[in-house]
């Protein structure tokens, strides 16, 4: 579809449905600004499947949308009068609170945290001296990469993590012969160990930012509970993965020498780097000790490398303020969807109390893998979360697996798991602009990768849910 094309049929979309009487739309009792959220929710979810502008502008438009149109303080020609038909408004404040959600500020430290090691060579240093024990076989320098990958991805964005280790790899590359299949596996292995990895902790991936939105009160989950349970499942998901791409893609080369130059850096602001990060992850894993929660440790880099100037006003451009502004958007939404009650009539129209609780949990899995391989998987947990998360608390029948709580985690897992296609996540696509892989390569070992993680996720599940782990 071309650009026009794209822009067109994006804005009649929403167009339709806000222009359309509310009796056409098969809910009792809408209200108007159940109505324009709706609008609104279609908005978000065309543009960021089609594009037609950066899916970041999109999550701004949503805020936009909603201020105007749904909020207390909105334009007073769509805001005022309407009685019940009406409805509550929303707190112009809570959705402006998005921009300084706890979510945003985790996702803040985490980006600190990258940029200081960047900077400060800490990375490249802690991958020099974690592939040495890994020799000079290419089936355990291949697993040795993924593992460092997956690590760095926990703490890191997915897509630094793997512009860093492409770096790394390319001149290790250089030693295979030109059609040795086994340069598909390692450029591969770098975004696949990405994905995975940034399940592992709930600063690794947007959607587990996204996640976290659900994961309160009663269903809260620690930083330190969330890797007890998602390490062992990154770990599986690695070995598994490192073994479908050596059957599939065996390398010819049987020696393979890595060189990564360099060494850690004495000097104070360096020091400062590595106590402060090393702290940091300390605290996240001993919340239950101290008493303060993931989103207040991660302001504690922010303000610490910013005091001792190792993050500069000019290391600021470096963030990805459009992943921030991205992730805001869906929790305004989110919060929309919330507050409105929206999302938990949108549950209750649908007869899902006649359909076995594991029918529903795969039925909404199959939905978040098989929209975030064509669109965002932050896009994907943005939208389907909300829902999934009214749901799990609306139903009694799924308590039987887990209730609310697992069932938001394995469709957070699933947006993950989406891996088949060049455009499903940016290391994806950074892994095929290297020109070493070709899209079919990468299908056939993403698909595979995702049922697997999808029954591995599903068995996780069941087993914390028999350990009483939830």
């Amino acid at each position: 579809m071309g650009g026009k094309w794209k822009v067109i049929v994006s804005c009649a979309a929403p167009l339709l449905i806000l222009l359309m009487p509310r009796t056409f739309i098969p809910l009792d009792g809408l209200t108007v600004v159940e109505h324009r959220l709706i609008a609104i929710f279609v908005m978000a979810a065309v543009f960021w499947v089609l594009e037609p502008i950066p899916i970041f502008a999109t999550s701004l438009l949503i805020v936009v949308a909603e201020l105007v149109m749904v909020s207390d303080k909105g334009f007073v020609l769509f805001v005022s009068g309407g009685g019940e038909e009406m409805g509550a408004l929303l707190s112009h404040r809570g959705i402006m609170g998005a921009f300084a959600s706890p979510i945003i500020m985790l996702f803040l430290g985490g980006f600190f945290l990258a940029i200081a090691a960047t900077k400060y060579r800490l990375d490249q240093n802690l991958a020099r001296i974690l592939l040495r024990p890994f020799g000079t076989n290419p089936r355990f320098i291949l697993l040795g990469l993924m593992g460092i990958t997956a690590v760095f991805s926990m703490f890191m964005s997915n897509t630094a993590t793997t512009a860093m280790m492409l770096a790394i790899l390319m001149p290790v590359l250089k030693a295979f012969a030109p059609d040795d299949t086994g340069k598909a596996a390692f450029v591969l292995a770098i975004p696949f160990a990405a994905n995975i990895g940034g399940i592992g902790t709930p600063i690794g991936t947007p959607p587990n930012a996204v996640a976290l939105k659900y994961l309160t009160g009663a269903y809260a989950v620690s930083f330190g509970q969330w890797m007890v349970f998602a390490l062992p499942y990154v770990l599986v998901m690695l070995i598994f993965t490192w073994a479908l791409l050596w059957v599939l893609y065996p390398a010819q080369q049987r020696r393979v020498q890595v060189d990564i130059q360099g060494r850690f850096l004495m000097h104070g602001k360096a020091m400062v780097v590595y106590v402060t990060s090393a702290g940091t992850i300390l605290l996240w894993l001993t919340d239950f000790l101290h008493g303060m929660n993931a989103y207040v440790v991660a302001v504690i880099p922010v303000g610490v490398f910013a005091a001792a100037q190792v993050v500069t006003a000019e290391d600021l451009k470096r963030i990805s303020w459009d992943v921030l502004w991205l992730v805001a958007g869906g929790i305004a939404l989110g919060e929309g969807l919330e507050q409105s009650g929206l999302a938990k009539r949108f549950v209750t129209q649908i007869p899902f109390d006649v359909l076995p609780p594991v029918m529903i949990v795969i039925a909404a899995t199959a939905a978040a893998i098989g929209m975030a391989t064509l669109m965002s998987n932050t896009a994907t947990a943005n939208l389907l979360l909300p829902m999934v998360a009214a749901l799990g608390a609306g139903l009694p029948g799924l308590s039987g697996i887990g209730g609310m709580k697992m069932l938001v985690l394995v469709v957070t897992f699933a947006c993950s798991l989406a891996m088949a296609l060049p455009v499903s996540t940016p290391p994806n696509a950074m892994a095929h602009a290297t020109g070493l892989v070709n899209t079919g390569q990468m299908a056939r070992c993403g698909v595979v990768v995702g049922l697997v993680g999808l029954l591995a996720a599903y068995g996780l599940m069941a087993i914390l849910h028999t350990v009483g782990f939830f």
